[in-house]
């Protein structure tokens, strides 16, 4: 496991102030459940699974220096000073990495605290040993309402992800979506980049826009399902962050 994660890293996005949850004065990320900072949970998962903290690294917007002193020394953080969406703040988190790094993997620093650094690896170790361009994390909750979904073949290969503002009644019998976990060959993250289209209305770049970017261009793209829907939970809502507090009490 080791040699497959050396020139690995970890980019996780943890610039957000999370408004719908009625931030004021409090980086997303730096919210409590279990009396811990939900970043805390990743962290700490992928510190357990191997990972070396000079392998992490942080990107940072909404009082960054806050995250800073709370999370402490030995990761690397990349500041984000304009919030451009998720992919931009990709681009900001590669842009921090030493030359030898040629793979990495983003995770959202707010919806990983359920992670298990097996799960993880089972995409890292797919992405790596078949040498794919990008490859997607993704999960069958047991309510993907309100969520885009990702449509895939008959040969099981990914074909599109529709966004939860595309969605038809058809494709609300799909249950599988994109959890926003992406792992990327850095060389074809910083060329594809570049023709990736804003997310109309918004003028931000949306992780999801590389997989529309993949599939036009025909590059390799795969995806693994988590066994365990509920190691992916996004908290978004005063009540997720309520439910997340439960759930790491049981």
């Amino acid at each position: 496991m080791e040699q497959k994660l050396k020139n690995f890293a970890i980019v996780i996005l943890a610039a957000g102030q999370g408004k719908r949850l009625g931030c004021v004065d409090l980086p997303k990320v730096l919210y409590k459940i279990n009396e811990r900072p939900i970043i805390s949970y990743i962290l700490e998962e992928l510190e357990k699974g191997g990972l070396d903290k000079s392998q992490i690294f942080l990107v940072v917007g909404f009082k960054a220096e806050l995250v800073k002193e709370t999370i402490g020394q030995g990761y690397i953080y990349a500041a984000q000073t304009e919030r451009l969406g998720t992919a931009h703040a990709a681009l900001i988190g590669e842009s921090a990495l030493p030359a030898n790094f040629t793979n990495f993997l983003v995770i959202n620093g707010d919806d990983s605290a359920f992670y298990k650094f097996n799960s993880l690896f089972e995409l890292i170790e797919l992405h790596l040993e078949n040498n794919n361009d990008i490859s997607i994390l993704t999960c069958e909750p047991p309510d993907p309402k309100g969520l885009g979904r990702v449509v895939r073949g008959e040969n099981g290969q990914v074909m599109k992800i529709v966004e939860k503002e595309n969605m038809t009644p058809e494709l609300e019998e799909v249950r599988e979506i994109n959890t926003n976990t992406f792992c990327f060959k850095r060389a074809w993250f910083k060329k594809h980049y570049l023709n990736l289209k804003p997310i109309s209305g918004l003028g931000e770049y949306g992780l999801p826009s590389f997989i529309e970017e993949a599939l036009a261009s025909r590059s390799k793209l795969a995806a693994v399902k988590l066994k365990n829907p509920d190691q992916w939970f996004g908290i978004n809502t005063p009540e997720q962050l309520a439910e997340a507090d439960r759930r790491k009490n049981i």
